[in-house]
């Protein structure tokens, strides 16, 4: 494949120097093993080549908004300055995910616009020549249109066959570094997963008999195929299990997609940590993963993984709660063997400048290509305004590696006097350390420290001075009610709320711990805790609602609001 070296090159060089300030990664684009062929090279088996994907990166919300073009959903346009970015910090693959329904007619012969899918085309040439594994589908027609073959069967199939008819003959020649996935998250309105089942296997035996047929490259491209929602319950791995074996075709892939436990995923029910019920969620999916298909032969793509509170903002989850989960995923994803292509529909490379927008957050994705990193029970350590501080103990979770000191920027803290570890890695910050960093009387971080291990990406421990927080009377509507707040340096984790009897009260309520930025939003900026319309939609009219925030630093606030009618007022304890 051709190189555009003199951008190429410059973009590399970027990347890299900023990376090396924070993380020494060896990245899989410049040594991996598994790196893309060489223009020539035979075909990959199926396997080698869902190895050599790895790792790879969503490229979302772009050609996949639905609207007139690719910047319909706030994305800017896609340039090869983009593309080499990307490929530039380490990614092998990249997923173009692609919704045909605004450029594809709706009757007679299901004809693609043409300028459509000359774009979707230069945009996969532009990624192949820059070295990338290139993934395209069927995506968010999933559930505009196919979803309706329950009762348009016929309309359905025909449009879903016309769509891969046009695709297939466009890329027949393209090398075989692009991968087709036949649909996104597939689904179907008002029937029984197993009606869902035979529906889809009815997709996939006409996907796979129109791109094998097409001819070319095509005969020999690797298909990927999803469960039904791309779930990975046993039920639905089971079922995608039997329809790529009757397939009889030794270049077929499975993906599934995982965005978590939900519960963790969302912040809602209390789970504001990377517990160990996280965890085991993890290692369940992966697991069922492994054992029906990746230890069968049949490789598997995770095509989608984050966690679903970023649909409202990533500050959902906790920053050191929100690593520890990348961490273990990337970790546990290599453990099995399964290729992961990361979730981003823009929240995370920064489209215009072409920068991390949380670039610890990248650190420990870009850390879990090569193995473990440290992490800790927590990345926050609070020390309170106007006293004398106490000592300050963090548990450590090494993941196999070995303590090799705690940093101050470029100093190292002593150990016996501004830290201790015990046998059992406690971190145990000395009251003068914590003195010395958090002093003054303002509140806020003070300081980041960095713990650093034998290997990996150190841990950051943000030293925080902070003051209970204090809330304010308040009035409003339905609508919103906006309490004043001075958080003094804290941080929310999540709020309950509950009727005078006890029972839960507002949205979800099953439980009294509230989703977060869905039932209550934090504005630290501004200065207020917003209770939305979501929330009072769901609160009994002439009714007291018991609040109660719960804060990172361990302090709790209760609150009162009372509805009567459109009408609100807050009161602080």
């Amino acid at each position: 494949m051709r190189r555009k070296p003199i951008r190429f090159i410059a973009a590399l060089v970027a990347v890299a120097a900023a990376a090396a300030a924070a993380l020494t990664v060896r990245t899989a684009f410049a040594e991996s093993e598994t790196a893309p062929p060489e223009a020539g090279a035979a075909q990959l088996s199926a396997e080698q080549t869902v190895a050599a994907m790895q790792p790879g990166w969503n490229l979302g919300n772009s050609l996949d908004a639905v609207g007139d073009d690719e910047t319909a959903w706030g994305n800017p346009r896609i340039t090869p300055e983009l593309l080499d970015s990307v490929r530039a910090q380490g990614f092998n693959s990249i997923r173009l995910p692609v919704t045909w329904s605004a450029h594809q007619a709706e009757s007679g012969d299901y004809a693609i616009d043409a300028a459509y899918m000359a774009r979707v085309k230069e945009v996969v040439d532009l990624a192949l020549e820059d070295g990338f594994y290139v993934l395209i589908n069927i995506h968010h027609d999933s559930w505009q249109w196919v979803n309706q073959m329950p009762t348009q069967h016929d309309e359905v199939l025909a449009r879903y066959n016309a769509a891969w008819t046009q695709i297939a003959a466009t890329f027949a020649d393209a090398p075989p570094e692009l991968v087709f996935e036949n649909i996104n998250e597939p689904q179907f309105a008002d029937v029984s997963e197993e009606e869902g089942e035979v529906l889809l296997n009815e997709l996939n035996e006409s996907f796979h008999a129109i791109v094998r047929g097409s001819g070319g490259v095509n005969a020999e491209r690797l298909l990927v195929i999803p469960t039904l929602h791309t779930s990975s319950e046993q039920a639905r791995l089971d079922a995608t299990a039997a329809s790529i074996a009757a397939l009889d075709d030794p270049m077929i892939a499975a993906t599934v997609h995982y965005y978590g436990y939900w519960p963790f995923s969302v912040n809602i029910a209390g789970y504001t940590t990377f517990n160990e019920e996280v965890r085991a969620d993890i290692v369940a999916a992966f697991g069922r993963v492994e054992a029906t298909f990746i230890d069968k032969g049949v490789p598997v793509i995770l095509g989608e993984w984050g966690l679903l509170g970023f649909d409202k903002h990533t500050g959902v989850i906790e920053q050191g709660e929100k690593l520890k989960f990348f961490e273990y995923l990337g970790h546990y994803a290599n453990e099995v063997g399964m290729t992961t292509m990361w979730w981003d529909n823009g929240q995370h490379f920064d489209r215009e400048t072409h920068t991390w927008k949380d670039p610890d957050l990248f650190a420990h994705v870009a850390g879990a290509w090569e193995g473990r990193s440290g992490t800790a029970a927590s990345d926050q350590v609070y020390v309170p305004v106007g006293e004398a501080p106490a000592a300050a103990t963090v548990p450590l979770h090494l993941n196999g590696l070995e303590f090799a000191g705690v940093f101050n920027g470029g100093t190292a803290l002593a150990e016996g006097t501004d830290y201790t570890l015990d046998a059992e890695q406690r971190l145990t910050l000395s009251a003068e350390l914590l003195a010395g960093l958090a002093g003054g009387g303002d509140t806020g971080e003070r300081a980041v420290l960095e713990v650093r291990f034998s290997s990996g990406v150190p841990w950051k421990l943000h030293i925080i001075a902070s003051a209970a927080p204090t809330m304010q009377d308040a009035s409003g509507t339905t609508t919103e009610l906006a309490v004043p707040v001075a958080f003094n340096g804290d941080q929310l984790a999540t709020m309950e709320a509950v009727y005078p009897d006890g029972t839960a009260a507002g949205p979800q309520d099953w439980t009294a711990y509230k989703e977060f930025a869905v039932a209550f939003k934090p504005d630290y900026e501004a200065g207020t805790i917003v209770l939305p319309e979501a929330f009072f939609a769901a609160v009994d009219d002439n009714t007291t609602v018991h609040l109660t925030f719960h804060f990172w630093s361990g302090t709790t606030v209760e609150y009162t609001v009372e509805r009567s009618g459109t009408t609100v007022t807050g009161s602080a304890a």
